[in-house]
């Protein structure tokens, strides 16, 4: 199995809008790579009739090739397996030049009215909801009843093909099927199922929900956090207790800006719901309430702004709730990356954020995350918010 490699949310512009005009799109789904290519399995890209496409299967080489396929696509409504294999060498028998040494295996198939605009807007409407799901789509098939495209929801009604035939529906519905869905989704998780006599194949798709980062402290800092995160596509939570801080004018990009007292946030945010908490309000008490509100979750990442004597103050002031939060604060917040100026921090808070959320192990291009936040913490040393 394969961790998922897209997220929805760069797609949703153009689908919203071919969906409003009423014209179909070709959804481009990477099912399966072999050595070195740009992106992984699960990875989408929408295309539209008129040529529009959003999100990258390659680093742009293909796109142009896959979008004259994808035309194709939208107006026979039959979907086809595209492959790209440049492991020999001589890539050019495509016309391309991409320079790549790996293959791609990629299904088109079209969403549109026909199909009730399946398996987007189920994908959409769940990513609104920040639920977790996943769709299961047929890439290969020799049954006649079961043509490559189909598709399997995680519902009551499952099946979104509206012209498969009873036992090819019912073949969808099949409690394999469900359970490989219902892992899918737990576990964030690419994989298959096969059936033999006659062979097809489903690939389960999960949604990959973004991360969700809550910002204490709406300083002018908070700022370009917000900006870079916003970026990925992450949602951001921004809370203050001060009125002239706490302005969703000043953070256009947030999902929420949120007006609290320090001593209130349990009860003004679920903080359950968060990857990963950065404590940046340049106020010493606020901090230790912030603080003292996140040693009693579950949040993996914990981040705080200023000097490391600063933490060491803050963690005294904790007393036995500073157990609780210890082995999951970094402080100094942010990777050594060099600079000091707000843009800078935050980049280096996002990219240790993003290195912790993506390399499970504390690893990142070969480095160490916690010999990067040390090297972090020698060079603040005296240095930070006060």
């Amino acid at each position: 199995m394969e961790p998922v490699e897209s997220l929805l949310g760069p797609l949703l512009p153009l689908f919203n809008r071919e969906r409003a005009a009423g014209n179909a799109v070709a959804v481009g789904l990477l099912v399966e790579t072999a050595g070195s290519t740009y992106r992984k399995p699960g990875a989408l890209m929408l295309v539209a009739a008129n040529g529009d496409y959003s999100g990258l299967l390659s680093g742009g080489c293909l796109e142009g090739d896959l979008g004259q396929h994808a035309r194709t696509v939208i107006e026979t409504g039959e979907a086809r397996i595209v492959t790209y294999d440049m492991r020999g060498g001589d890539d050019l028998i495509w016309g391309l030049g991409l320079g790549c040494e790996g293959a791609m295996r990629i299904l088109l198939m079209r969403v549109g009215p026909q199909t009730n605009w399946q398996p987007l807007e189920h994908l959409a409407r769940c990513l609104a909801d920040h639920r977790p799901t996943a769709v299961g789509i047929v890439v290969d098939s020799e049954r006649p009843d079961l043509p490559v495209g189909s598709v399997a929801l995680r519902s009551t009604d499952p099946v979104v093909h509206p012209t498969l035939p009873r036992a090819a529906a019912d073949a969808l519905a099949e409690a394999q099927v469900r359970e490989l869905l219902d892992e899918a989704a737990r576990t964030g998780h690419t994989s298959w199922f096969e059936a033999t006599s006659p062979r097809w194949r489903l690939f389960a798709l999960p949604l990959s929900l973004p991360p969700k980062l809550l910002l204490l402290g709406a300083g002018p800092d908070a700022a370009p956090v917000v900006d870079f995160a916003a970026r990925l596509n992450w949602k951001v939570t921004v809370a203050d207790h001060r009125p002239a801080y706490a302005d969703p004018s000043h953070f256009p990009l947030a999902e929420r800006v949120v007006l609290t007292p320090p001593d209130e946030l349990p009860g003004a945010i679920d903080l359950g719901q968060f990857s990963a908490a950065v404590v940046m309000s340049h106020h010493l008490p606020s901090d230790l309430k912030y603080l003292r509100a996140l040693s009693g979750t579950a949040i993996a990442y914990i981040g705080l702004l200023g000097p490391a004597a600063r933490r060491e103050r803050l963690l005294a002031d904790l007393e036995s709730d500073a157990d609780k939060v210890r082995h999951r604060l970094r402080s100094p917040v942010g990777l050594a990356l060099g600079g000091r100026a707000p843009e800078s921090v935050a980049l280096a808070i996002i990219a240790e954020i993003h290195a912790f959320l993506h390399a499970g192990e504390g690893r990142v291009h070969g480095a160490d995350i916690s010999v990067l936040s040390s090297a972090t913490a020698a060079r603040k040393a005296g240095a930070g918010a006060p």
